[in-house]
């Protein structure tokens, strides 16, 4: 008989009061696992985050869940999650950005996948959850069209890993950029997508989209400097001429965004590694 799968879910929060309570309800509406441990890791917050995701301790307990909200000072994303998976019970583990929000089978699909000894990372189908700002519109037209996105597995904003996976790395790095760190920590055929889907937000406003794009750049740049052993398993593919082409044609203002965001970038690249979504 197969023993029942197990999970805990890993949520560094930094002020996130405005996008806790969805977040929570959308995994505590999750159809699996029957049992899963839920680490609101609250680094340095001061708002009600950490009030807002204990309220959520009675909802969880009735499902047969447990929720444990750590707050924390200012020890930075790193910090955060290091010190939730200290406390994390099971080894199974899912890494979750505290303003995405998750169909309900996702976790249950996560699980089986992940259920074998080889280690494994998986993640959803990433839907860019709808902008406000018409700059932030026009650019994720053409970043939902970029290979990043729409090749692999990217795992922005929600990546899960088996027990064998978790043994590829044991602490967080302090770098910019864990989720590229974690990601090309596995091969590509060990990099799984499942069919359910969550919603990632990107920042409202170009100097918003400046600022994140900027910073993960220098955090892909600061991972392929510290861990160039790591970019065998990078596996996405650059637009070409003919790509970039296309895509201005078809939609010249979103382009048009989008290039200027990179030129920006490029003139005026990061020069320190501060964790910031720029909202």
């Amino acid at each position: 008989m197969r023993r029942p799968l197990v999970l805990s879910i890993i949520i560094p929060s930094h002020n996130e009061a405005d996008h806790i309570d969805a977040c929570l309800k959308s995994v505590l509406a999750s159809t699996g696992p029957k049992v899963a441990q839920v680490i609101v890791a609250a680094n340095g917050c001061e708002d009600d985050t950490v009030l807002r995701a204990q309220m959520y301790e009675g909802i969880a307990g009735s499902r047969g869940w447990h929720i444990d909200v750590l707050d924390m000072p200012a020890v930075g994303k790193i910090g955060a999650l290091n010190q939730a998976d200290h406390i994390a019970k099971f080894p199974m583990r899912l890494y979750l950005d505290a303003d995405v929000t998750i169909d309900p089978d996702l976790l249950r699909q996560l699980c089986v996948v992940l259920d074998t000894k080889e280690p494994r990372y998986a993640s959803g189908q990433m839907r860019l959850a709808p902008a406000q700002s018409w700059a932030t519109r026009a650019y994720a037209r053409i970043y939902a069209q970029v290979p990043f996105v729409t090749d692999g597995v990217p795992g922005a904003g929600l990546f899960a890993v088996n027990t064998a996976g978790r043994h590829n790395w044991v602490l967080f790095p302090k770098i910019i950029s864990d989720d590229t760190y974690v990601r090309l920590s596995f091969s590509p055929d060990q990099r799984i997508a499942v069919d359910a889907g969550y919603d990632w937000p990107l920042v409202e406003g170009f100097p918003a989209l400046v600022k994140v794009r900027r910073r993960q750049n220098a955090g892909v740049a600061e991972v392929a400097e510290k861990y160039p052993y790591l970019l065998e398993n990078d596996d996405k593919h650059t637009l070409s001429f003919g790509e970039k082409l296309r895509m201005a044609l078809s939609d010249p203002l979103g382009m048009l965004v989008y290039g200027a965001v990179a030129v920006i970038v490029k003139l005026t690249p990061q020069k320190d590694g501060s964790w910031g979504r720029g909202r």
